[in-house]
């Protein structure tokens, strides 16, 4: 109607908020910690990054090409390339959360960048890895494809809260026999 105070339109409306994705606040988050053999130099305790120096890390992670399936952001950007020092990017690594009883079992599986202090970050080549699943206890492994994977000896209880696990540790323990190499007081 012209000029009237009341609309068809003015019913009252409930809206639900739905929870926000995993990949925007992830249930699980691990802030890992390993060195790659091959780029580790014992001199100043760093990896090389002499592949992402060269433009030879891709944006896109490689994992999946390679018949993995991987969940969440799967590239990074330019600028997170061209981060220099100690934070410069080494290489793409993928991180896998197992069943505790059947290590076997990849639950979860994303990709991480690792840099040159052994860090593994997400691709804003900050935060540390989030995940899906919920808090619970899980295995973790890491896969790299030019080194053996490594995955600890048992599962960690993972939550919200970043849980550190540091790989290059040698008091952190691992599943199998030798399934690190031992660089000083490091493992790789």
């Amino acid at each position: 109607s012209q000029g009237g105070t009341t609309s068809a339109y003015t019913a009252t409306v409930v809206f639900t908020t739905l929870e926000a994705p995993c990949e925007v606040i992830p249930r699980t988050v691990v802030a890992l910690k390993v060195l790659l053999d091959g780029p580790y130099r014992t001199a100043n305790g760093l990896m090389v990054d002499s592949l992402r120096a060269r433009n030879l890390v891709p944006l896109t992670e490689p994992y999946t090409a390679l018949g993995h399936v991987v969940t969440g952001p799967l590239s990074t950007t330019a600028t997170v390339m061209a981060v220099t020092g100690t934070n410069a990017v080494v290489d793409w690594v993928l991180v896998e959360l197992r069943a505790p009883a059947v290590p076997h079992a990849v639950l979860e599986a994303r990709v991480g960048l690792v840099q040159r202090d052994g860090d593994v970050v997400a691709v804003d080549g900050v935060s540390p890895l989030g995940f899906c699943l919920n808090a619970g206890s899980y295995r973790v492994a890491v896969r790299h494809r030019n080194h053996l994977g490594c995955m600890t000896g048992s599962a960690l209880a993972l939550s919200a809260n970043a849980t550190g696990l540091d790989l290059s540790a040698s008091a952190t323990s691992t599943y199998g026999t030798n399934a690190r190499k031992t660089v000083g007081s490091l493992r790789t």
